[in-house]
């Protein structure tokens, strides 16, 4: 193969590529110039909000996780391996349902043996304790010494104390068998089972979780300006991802201090879930909400995309879509406040995600009619 063949079998390719790269961006910044050229000099259907006057409670803004109310980690206290585990996780168990054991037949062996002990030695107390009484009466009748009547009262006392010592043996056998069977001490659901049968338990070790959502609770650091506006009994709303409606709970807590830096003031919220929509480790956010009320203007929060607490929304003037920018309230109701627009103002809903500074508006009545695409379609001029 000479030379000038080998650089074109090179040089082919890369010139392939390079044609079909500068092809896609053509085509791409042609689709561009197409879609500002559509905003620019079409008319784009929309539906119009106007914005309304309606009443807010004073309220506080916050964020956190919901955690359950009653929830416990299971760790070993004995050193043992796991003969037995008897749930999964997501069950549901009852206050006292055994979750797993270790060495279980071991301490029930223990058990059995301390017991047996203790009858015994109960047993010699219990017939020491007829010959003391008998050897007492004898003395009494002259018939015994007093040294073997002494005798028999130390017995006595001997094996009473043997069977005391039995007694509390039991009880250590009883304890270590307690220890070694992992109960859940509420009705709950397993969350988390971080063991397997003939693994090796040592004390301190992780081994379930259970939780009980049937009560969550939210834990919030609040801004020390919130400090005078909060109390315990007062109601908050939030929303969780999944849920289409606003949740309720009440402020059941409120920190006597602030925290260490100062900055923030801890509340706690409780949520009750007896349905058990809602799960523990859900991020919310929401309101607490205090006593009076104002005015203010307001629009839907589904036709919010909130940056923080702003906004950037169009509206609609002399048929034309304008940029605006406003400051929101917290949602109360599913309204914002907000800041930066007069009453009557006409915001786009339906079509906003197409319109852009200076497109030509035409408003349609109820939902505006969708693209091929998911988009909406927008009209000739």
């Amino acid at each position: 193969m000479n030379r000038k063949t080998l650089l074109l079998y090179i040089a082919l390719p890369v010139v392939v590529i390079a044609g079909a790269a500068s092809y896609h961006r053509v085509k791409r910044n042609t689709e561009l110039d197409h879609q500002a050229a559509v905003k620019s000099e079409s008319t784009v259907a929309v539906t119009l909000v106007p914005v309304q006057e309606r009443s807010f409670r004073s309220a506080v803004a916050f964020t956190g996780t919901l955690l359950a109310v009653n929830r416990a980690e299971l760790k070993a206290e004995v050193t043992g391996r796991v003969t037995r585990v008897a749930v999964q996780e997501g069950d549901t168990v009852a206050a006292g349902a055994l979750l797993g054991a270790q060495d279980e037949d071991d301490y029930l062996l223990g058990v059995q043996a301390a017991e047996a002990q203790l009858a015994q030695t109960r047993a010699q107390a219990l017939q020491a304790q007829r010959d003391n009484d008998r050897a007492v009466a004898l003395l009494e009748k002259r018939s015994i010494t007093r040294q073997a009547a002494q005798q028999a009262e130390t017995v006595y006392h001997a094996t009473k104390a043997a069977a005391q010592a039995a007694e509390s043996n039991l009880g250590l056998a009883r304890l270590r068998l307690r220890k070694a069977r992992l109960v859940a001490p509420f009705a709950g659901q397993v969350a988390r089972r971080a063991v397997q049968p003939g693994e090796m338990l040592n004390p301190g070790q992780t081994a379930f979780e259970v939780v009980d959502n049937r009560k969550l609770e939210i834990r919030a650091d609040l801004p020390t300006e919130a400090m005078a506006q909060v109390k315990a009994g007062q109601r908050a709303t939030f929303r969780a991802i999944g849920l289409d409606r606003p949740v309720e709970g009440r402020v059941t807590q409120v920190s006597p201090s602030l925290s260490q830096d100062g900055r923030t003031l801890r509340v706690r919220v409780e949520v009750p879930n007896p349905e058990g929509l809602l799960k523990g480790g859900l991020f919310v956010e929401g309101v607490i909400l205090g006593e009076g009320e104002t005015r203010s203007a307001a629009l839907p929060a589904t036709l919010l995309k909130a940056q923080d607490r702003d906004a950037e929304i169009f509206v609609s003037e002399a048929g034309v879509a304008r940029r605006r920018k406003v400051a929101l309230g917290p949602e109360q109701d599913g309204f914002r406040p907000v800041s930066g627009l007069g009453l009557g103002v006409q915001v786009i809903d339906s079509g906003k995600d197409l319109v852009g500074e200076g497109s030509r508006l035409r408003v349609i009545s109820g939902a505006a009619p969708t693209s091929p695409n998911g988009g909406l379609a927008a009209g000739g001029k």
